[in-house]
């Protein structure tokens, strides 16, 4: 597979491409033609296609080719941004797109994602010094250290983390090319990995999922559940192709996409037959008397439950556990008078009237956007495109009546 990961072969396919033929190419690459021809044929082996319709008038891309090579040069201008980025303030960078190896680069990206060569060697069941080898060696042609040492033996420096960013967004641009390829043949098997907040992870990730297999039985899915930041980390390196959940205004980082679904209230939630309940009309004071189970600090969720109370004169609770597990909320819950602030869409239906109930006290200025955020450059294979499609359509349905 190394074979479709050298953008140096790859760039070949797209000069020749351009230049419909080998000895135009040849001149424009400073390669000799029979290495054109291998590579040309390294690739049409690995893809399974053939990729140029050569005659007298030249070599012409295939159809095939021209729905690959459109990630080609997506996935060859992240590696060029990437090698500008490492050489700074506007100057140009080596041409590591040309120098280094599929080998080089997977072994560079490894080392960074595990945190030194010890961890990446066994995650990727290689020899600790031929993966040592090939990341100094993209180190030697980049020209600069992109390893500091560390307790673990090698910490990446930020110039390293910043070029694997976009290595790792070059490889999904390759990824997704070939999931096209393979839905060009009539193939319904492509790949889309979901980022899931907790906004998302009860009706509509599994909803919208469920709905995609029943049409594509062999789509490879992948939910991720984790807190933004881990999220947002995926998303930037490619290893993730959306987020769903509540949306982060403004967003956090350059590059993002962001597009609401709706908007949702949170919702104060207790177990069925709390004393709330049977209240008339709870003021602010009797939720402030209440002991809490409230979303961690630092989130948008949290700063909505502070601000809630403050704009209202009063002072925060005290007492709350901060917890973001809707299994350990719901047994929170469950075994004592606590009230949650979440947003009833996170209560699982099956648990409403039997276990837990959503006290009708409204909690105006507490709305979120709920949402797709995806990177903002990010061209989506059909499967996944189908996918976002599912995701607004759950989102546009009824959703089940939380009552108490």
């Amino acid at each position: 597979m190394d074979t479709l990961y050298s953008f140096r072969r790859l760039q070949v396919i797209a000069v020749v491409a351009e230049e419909h033929g080998v000895r135009r190419a040849s001149a424009r690459l400073a390669l000799s033609q029979p290495a054109i021809s291998q590579a040309i044929g390294k690739l049409e082996a690995a893809l399974g296609e053939p990729l140029f319709e050569r005659g007298p008038s030249g070599m012409f891309p295939t159809e095939a080719a021209r729905l690959f090579l459109r990630r080609v040069e997506r996935a060859l201008a992240q590696v060029k941004a990437g090698e500008r980025e490492l050489a700074g303030r506007g100057a140009e960078g080596p041409a590591l797109h040309r120098l280094a190896t599929g080998v080089q680069w997977r072994a560079f990206l490894a080392v960074v994602e595990h945190g030194g060569f010890a961890p990446a060697a066994r995650a990727l069941n290689l020899s600790q010094p031929s993966l040592h080898r090939g990341a100094r060696d993209l180190e030697r042609l980049a020209g600069r250290p992109l390893f500091r040492a560390a307790a673990a033996g090698a910490e990446p420096t930020p110039e390293a983390l910043a070029l694997a960013r976009r290595v790792s967004l070059a490889f999904r641009e390759i990824e997704q090319g070939l999931d096209e390829l393979r839905e060009r043949r009539g193939l319904t098997d492509g790949a889309v990995v979901i980022g899931s907040l907790p906004l998302a992870r009860t009706r509509i990730v599994p909803t919208a999922v469920t709905r995609l297999l029943a049409e594509r039985p062999d789509a490879r899915v992948g939910i991720v559940d984790g807190a933004y930041a881990e999220l947002l980390d995926g998303l930037r390196h490619g290893r993730i192709d959306m987020i769903l959940g509540a949306l982060r205004l403004p967003p956090p980082a350059p590059g993002l996409r962001q597009a609401a679904l709706f908007q949702e209230p949170l919702s104060v939630v207790v177990r069925a037959g709390h004393p709330i309940l049977s209240a008339p009309e709870p003021g602010i004071e009797a939720l402030a008397e209440l002991e809490w189970v409230a979303p961690n600090d630092r989130t948008p969720a949290r700063a909505r439950f502070t601000d809630f109370f403050r704009a209202r004169g009063v002072e925060p609770p005290k007492r709350v556990i901060e917890c973001s597990s809707l299994v350990a909320i719901r047994g929170l819950l469950l075994q004592s008078d606590r009230a949650a602030f979440l947003s009833a869409s996170q209560v699982p239906f099956e648990s409403l009237g039997a276990e837990l109930a959503v006290a009708p006290i409204p909690l105006p200025g507490t709305e979120r956007s709920i949402g797709i955020c995806t990177r903002a450059d990010w061209q989506p294979t059909a499967t996944q495109a189908r996918m976002v499609a599912l995701v607004r359509e759950v989102a546009k349905s009824p959703q089940p009546s939380h009552s108490r």
